[in-house]
């Protein structure tokens, strides 16, 4: 079966015994992909159609805008990976005013019944839904019964008693502790974008770099520097990288900026994920370029040793 992504309830057609699960997966953590294969695997029993519901926007823009949610994942990002999960199909479902003021009964008639047809669903223990997300998971096992589908509860995840949480990662990285967030996403966190000019500070200090601009509504790992490995054109490097706005020069724009450890490449126009594997410092005013020179040869050999220490990747 080929993957498919509809993105409007009208267009959804009959497809064989779905088994879906729901929510936004941001982030596609240890959580999140535990889910995803317990749901491919019940499909692929069934002889179904392992499905994805989903939202757009994520309800938060529309029920709180105020907030200033960041995102772990582009939205291309979050559908290769449902991809490469083994999903069939992700239906996005407009998430409106009028979407959130249905009530549960309605929202499982409605969406889950009537035009899905689910026949299993698949949802964390502390799912929420319906209007003000009054709806439990009994509530959902309830409407099952009413509309013949058959609800999962599924435990959490967790490591060392931790929950494994979109949240919780977003906080880690915001804060820097980007190994830590590694752990609870099963992955190196990265950031992609395209190589633009910079003002070429770091080349006159010896150390040239490759600038990349904060995308927006990304989760970004707090100023600083960091051990890093770059991705560009199918080949991997490492790289040291810095998050900031440069005070030793005057503050400007916030920019990524990497380093590739002894490599000389031009990139400007092309395409690099940066994947930030470990905090090295946080960012300084240094009095002078020199001092900030001596200081960079430093993080260099730091990023080296970490690198190496982090060569088999996240376990």
């Amino acid at each position: 079966m080929s993957f498919t992504v509809t993105r409007n309830l009208s267009d959804v057609r009959p497809r064989p015994h779905p088994v879906a699960t729901i929510g936004n997966f941001d982030g596609h953590h240890r959580g999140h992909r535990t889910l995803l294969q317990t749901v491919v695997e019940t499909a692929r029993k069934s002889q179904g159609t392992a499905l994805v519901l989903t939202f757009h926007p994520h309800p938060v823009k529309v029920l709180a805008p105020h907030v200033d949610l960041r995102f772990l994942t582009s939205p291309e990002e979050k559908l290769a990976r449902f991809e490469a999960a083994g999903i069939d199909e992700v239906v996005f479902l407009e998430f409106t005013p009028e979407l959130a003021a249905m009530t549960g009964d309605q929202f499982a008639k409605t969406v889950l019944h009537d035009r899905l047809k689910i026949a299993e669903i698949f949802v964390g223990e502390h799912f929420a839904f319906g209007k003000g997300r009054a709806g439990r998971i009994a509530d959902l096992a309830r409407f099952g019964t009413m509309y013949g589908f058959t609800v999962h509860p599924v435990r959490p995840v967790t490591i060392n008693g931790d929950v494994v949480s979109s949240t919780r990662i977003r906080n880690l990285i915001h804060g820097g502790h980007v190994e830590e967030a590694a752990t609870f996403l099963g992955r190196t966190y990265g950031i992609s974008g395209t190589v633009i000019a910079g003002r070429q500070q770091g080349q006159s200090l010896g150390w040239p770099t490759a600038n990349l601009q904060i995308p927006p509504q990304r989760v970004i790992p707090a100023d600083g520097v960091y051990a890093a490995r770059a991705h560009c054109e199918g080949k991997t490097y490492d790289a040291i990288a810095y998050i900031g706005t440069r005070p030793t020069f005057g503050s400007g724009e916030r920019l990524i900026e990497v380093n590739l450890l002894d490599q000389q490449q031009d990139l400007y126009g092309k395409e690099m994920l940066v994947e930030f594997v470990d905090r090295l410092r946080g960012d300084h005013t240094f009095a002078s370029a020199d001092e900030l020179a001596a200081q960079i040869a430093k993080d260099v050999q730091r990023a080296k040793d970490s690198l190496r220490r982090h060569a088999g990747g996240v376990q």
